[in-house]
């Protein structure tokens, strides 16, 4: 019997779910055990999903201790012998997972979004080269095998059919972290640009006028996104780009404004229906893959819709 530990995503419940997909994938049924790591004290929404969950100790809660919830899977690891554990590829799981790795002396594959069986053996696919190229990755090797998974690539759709099993953890207690709070602050409230129907994205093609993509946003009733190469320039937050490692997203529209549309921004488009691309540059990726595209200045297409929306004329600068 296979057993596999999920570590809690504690700020969405459902990036721990949907590790139970890729479980799926990975084994068949029947022959693996599904323990949940708990990191908060409410695990109702669990219950039903996971054969077992394991409630970590409160003090590893207030602070996300991670040194402690090593500590606590060090243990686990030992009592257990899990075959595999996931992680959800979060901010946090990212901090954790490779310290994880360290300590239980066995290998991590990061960022995972695929997994493909073949012959026999469990190839996980994940970005490489920034981005430029995927990687199948093969583990090998007698330790538990590791993969932080990178959110919204799989999908549990199942309701609860499982009966579980609830333990409080039982091994040595972790020591208490050495951080201290020094001050809270409210996280800034954006929006989720996986819950539009309308995505306004754009790239390096929109460097010196990505503001005005909100106009063409307001008057459509969608949001704004970006490529990997707006965040980077500091222009966009990260939590609207969209791609490998940005965010997965599948609206109804989508408009490309000046994308280029590299491997790992096309990884993000899941199951879209259709998609504008509007470039100068007719041979760029993203417009082999677009139902139709615009040949021109994103700009002045951004300005002619805005015009044909309100019924305004519109003029070039430079008009008399």
């Amino acid at each position: 019997m296979k057993h596999v530990l999920v570590v809690q995503d504690t700020d969405c419940f459902a990036n721990s779910k949907n590790l139970l997909a890729l479980t799926q994938l990975m084994y068949d049924a029947g022959t693996y055990h599904v323990s949940l790591l708990a990191l908060q004290k409410d695990v109702e929404d669990a219950e039903g999903y996971f054969h077992q969950i394991i409630t970590a100790p409160e003090s590893l809660y207030e602070m996300m201790h991670l040194a402690g919830i090593c500590d606590v899977i060090e243990h686990l690891q030992k009592a257990h012998q899990f075959t595999s554990i996931l992680i959800p590829a979060t901010h946090t799981g990212r901090m954790l997972a490779p310290r994880l790795a360290r300590r239980l002396h066995t290998g991590l594959v990061a960022d995972v979004h695929e997994v493909q069986q073949r012959e026999s053996t469990l190839m996980m696919i994940r970005t490489a080269y920034a981005g430029n190229l995927m990687a199948g990755i093969t583990a090998v090797g007698d330790g538990p095998m590791m993969m932080s998974v990178h959110p919204d690539s799989f999908s549990y759709n199942q309701s609860p059919d499982v009966y579980t099993s609830i333990q409080d953890y039982d091994g040595p207690i972790p020591s208490t972290s050495t951080l201290r709070i020094v001050r809270r602050e409210k996280k800034r409230v954006s929006y989720d640009i996986r819950k539009s129907d309308i995505l306004i994205s754009g790239g390096g093609g929109v460097t010196r006028y990505f503001p005005i993509l909100h106009q063409l946003a307001d008057a459509l009733g969608g949001v704004v996104s970006a490529s990997r190469k707006l965040v980077d320039q500091g222009l966009a937050p990260r939590s609207i780009q969209v791609g490998q490692s940005g965010k997965f997203v599948s609206p109804r529209l989508y408009i490309a404004l000046g994308i280029n549309g590299a491997i790992q921004h096309v990884e993000g488009l899941q199951d879209i229906e259709t998609i504008i691309a509007v470039n100068t540059n007719v041979q760029a990726p993203i417009c082999s893959l677009s139902d139709i595209v615009v040949e021109g200045d994103a700009k002045d297409f951004i300005e002619k819709l805005l015009a044909r929306i309100h019924n305004t004329p519109h003029t070039h600068e430079g008009d008399t």
